[in-house]
């Protein structure tokens, strides 16, 4: 049986950016409806780096979510504010994910979420190759200082952002080539990008298994899983919508056997409810959901 999170960004953004749920009223539900543990988007108003400066602090909000016998699955690190594809000085990459990895060795938090930050259409004034070794060698770095310290980093692909093709995933993570470097499998950005071909730029890349052709193509190499469904749309045209479970297309009798078919060195299956307009509503349902399907295929 695999430990059950949810991200708690899907409280606190898009349309929760107003009236975000507190981080104790999350975590005490969280709780009281059975999840494992939280995979903590680290931005305000929930626990984050620059908010929680001292070692005190930071161990107060590791032993309050012990307390709730919850344990962390990642973090999705606040990188949104650099430039990684359309720069040649990924310095300031490079230090924001240091501040980032720190909190995560402070809090025992055994993974970090990296993406591509700027969107698909930075290749109108980029060039694609250019950026892509860019990336390349700066998630290497990532990832080697990142196993000094005993975590790992997972990158989300996902429509919204740059290298969004099936081939562009699989050859940046070959490329990568870390073992402390892995891909994380959000389902419904695969059946986006693998199915819909949704924001690519130039000739659209899709394939034949969708979903489950890419979960094969990329075995041995995802370290780190998402699961909700989906529709087959975009949110507000810029990433996938999330849709909670039985509200999509994708069939996890499929797909789960095969993901469970990578040894990602942890048993986390992570809900990710992100820009769902009423999450809060329906997370103990989803956690019912994923229950079933964890009781199946866990």
């Amino acid at each position: 049986m695999k430990k059950i999170s949810i991200g708690s960004w899907a409280y606190t953004i898009g349309p929760y950016a107003k009236t975000p749920v507190s981080w104790d009223e999350v975590i005490h539900k969280l709780a009281e409806l059975g999840f494992d543990g939280v995979e903590l988007g680290g931005f305000p108003p929930h626990p984050n780096p620059d908010d929680l400066k001292t070692g005190d602090q930071r161990a107060k909000c590791k032993e309050q979510l012990e307390d709730l016998g919850l344990g962390w699955s990642g973090l999705a690190a606040n990188l949104w504010g650099e430039h990684l594809i359309d720069t040649e000085d990924t310095k300031p990459y490079l230090n924001t994910f240091r501040k980032n990895l720190q909190f995560c060795v402070d809090l025992d938090i055994p993974a970090i979420r990296v993406d591509a930050v700027q969107p698909p259409t930075v290749f109108e004034k980029v060039d694609q190759e250019a950026a892509r070794k860019r990336v390349v060698e700066t998630w290497r770095r990532c990832a080697e200082e990142s196993a000094d310290q005993g975590v790992r980093v997972t990158w989300e692909f996902e429509p919204g952002f740059a290298f969004n093709k099936p081939s562009d995933v699989l050859r940046i993570v070959e490329e990568v080539d870390d073992d402390n470097f892995g891909v994380l499998f959000d389902a419904c950005h695969g059946h986006m990008v693998a199915v819909e071909g949704a924001r690519q730029p130039g000739t659209k890349e899709t394939l034949p298994g969708g979903v489950l052709e890419l979960a094969r193509k990329l075995r041995g190499k995802i370290n780190h899983v998402h699961l909700i469904d989906s529709d087959g749309t975009l949110h507000d045209n810029e990433t996938s919508t999330h849709a909670p479970f039985g509200e999509g297309k994708i069939d996890f009798s499929e797909l789960l056997p095969e993901l469970d078919k990578n040894d990602m060195g942890h048993d986390w299956w992570t809900v990710d409810l992100c820009f769902w307009p009423d999450a809060w509503a329906v997370t103990e349902q989803c956690k019912k959901e994923v229950d079933k399907l964890n009781k199946k295929y866990g």
